[in-house]
């Protein structure tokens, strides 16, 4: 089951058309494009012919509206997506600054029967609670310089003490440069809140900071103490204080309402927590703090989401509400340091042509977004793609871990689905 929706079925077409422009245009596409123009040239301007015959040929072939072939791109991927089970339900959104260009949905939430997803479905999107929720709080406790990014994090809580811990800045922690581990199973250690949080708080460092890029969860559960300690609220309320709320985002949330149930997606069968996991975080790391951290536990939907990344494509702002400075937006969003990772600050960028990164994976770009863009991946199936330069975002939401999360099928879907859009576009 599926449904969709575009602008041209919701408006003409009558929005002005964006020019899109990609320093990194795949050979391949530019050729497809150029064959395209030529033999619509071709058809346009053929031999000559007279009187009303002349005057029939002149016209402008029927060309089908930028809305209606993105999505058609769209539901072709995510049909043959849903046909392979790569997940039991997803939904994608592809929109501009403006607004959405294209949305369609698959499948239902669950394999067994169950409501369709729509565009306000609850989602566990996972490591997207990085980039919607921590990375946010600290764009804007930069820019009140609140906190300096090169500032060592004792500076802020001067109990985070080990070996080498004084020399780990801000930066290298939302670089994932700190030289803390990716994770570790404390879940299997302990289910206390507090005593998780205490091995999560005294993880001692696995090398020295700046040598090593290696996407730590543990980094981003630090920045969620530093929010807490320099703000004064928690960080779920931070959030929903000074992002979620100012944007309209009414359907983004940490520990979601039983009342909700029925609209999340569950994520995966878990023995230990009684079987399919449906409406408590899927990390475990995360549902064992008490549900709210911030490498995981967002809940969110397509609806709100795309308003996030109108607002990040509007340089901070959307409907009249500032989130963010345009240099602020730049910053984060800019290489950190290209020759070293395919990192910004908070987000990943795009794997550049002969590097060889330590964590390579950014299929959610796809081959032919620009170096400007920027996003991010969930584990549980979600992904972020936007680009400036292409004035373009591309959001898929699933629960590709339902029932395991042995299900890999979602690194190639978001890479087939990036790819799909932008040729659409540049048609």
């Amino acid at each position: 089951m599926h449904t969709a929706r575009s602008n041209n079925e919701r408006r003409g077409d009558r929005s002005p058309q964006p020019v899109f422009a990609s320093p990194r245009l795949h050979p391949r596409l530019s050729s497809l494009l150029v064959c395209g123009a030529t033999l619509i040239v071709t058809a346009c301007h053929g031999a000559p012919a007279s009187g009303a015959l002349a005057e029939h040929d002149m016209r402008a072939p029927s060309v089908p509206s930028r809305d209606s072939l993105v999505a058609g791109a769209i539901r072709r991927v995510l049909d043959a997506a849903l046909a392979d089970s790569a997940f039991p339900g997803a939904i994608a959104v592809v929109g501009n600054r403006d607004g959405i260009i294209a949305e369609y949905a698959v499948g239902h939430l669950d394999w067994k029967a169950s409501p369709a997803p729509d565009e306000h479905t609850l989602w566990d999107i996972a490591s997207l609670s990085k980039v919607l929720g921590v990375t946010s709080a600290m764009m804007q406790l930069v820019e009140q310089h609140r906190v300096d990014l090169d500032a060592p994090l004792q500076r802020y809580i001067p109990s985070w003490t080990g070996p080498n811990k004084e020399r780990v800045t801000i930066r290298h922690l939302l670089t994932h440069t700190s030289g803390l581990p990716s994770f570790k199973a404390y879940d299997e250690i302990t289910h206390d809140p507090d005593s998780l949080a205490t091995l999560m708080f005294t993880t001692p460092l696995d090398s020295l900071p700046g040598r090593i890029m290696v996407y730590s969860d543990i980094g981003a559960y630090m920045l969620g103490r530093l929010v807490q300690q320099v703000s004064g609220q928690t960080l779920d309320a931070y959030l929903h204080d000074h992002v979620f709320e100012p944007l309209k985002m009414t359907e983004t949330m940490y520990r979601p309402p039983a009342a909700l149930l029925e609209r999340i997606a569950p994520t995966e069968i878990d023995p230990r927590r009684g079987g399919l996991v449906r409406g408590k975080v899927h990390d475990e790391r995360a549902y064992y703090l008490g549900g709210v951290s911030a490498h995981a536990g967002v809940f969110s939907s397509a609806h709100d989401i795309a308003r996030f990344a109108r607002m990040y494509l509007n340089g901070g702002t959307l409907d009249g509400v500032r989130v963010f400075q345009p240099a602020t937006v730049a910053l984060f969003t800019a290489y950190a340091d290209s020759a070293f990772s395919n990192r910004g600050i908070g987000w990943q960028k795009p794997d550049l042509p002969g590097m060889r990164y330590t964590n390579p994976s950014a299929a959610w770009a796809g081959q032919f977004m620009s170096h400007a863009a920027f996003g991010h991946t969930g584990f549980t199936g979600t992904s972020i793609a936007m680009d400036p330069v292409n004035n373009v975002f591309v959001i898929l939401l699933s629960n590709r871990v339902n029932p395991t999360r042995n299900n890999t099928k979602i690194t190639g879907v978001r890479r087939q689905l990036a790819d799909a859009v932008m040729t659409a576009l540049h048609r």
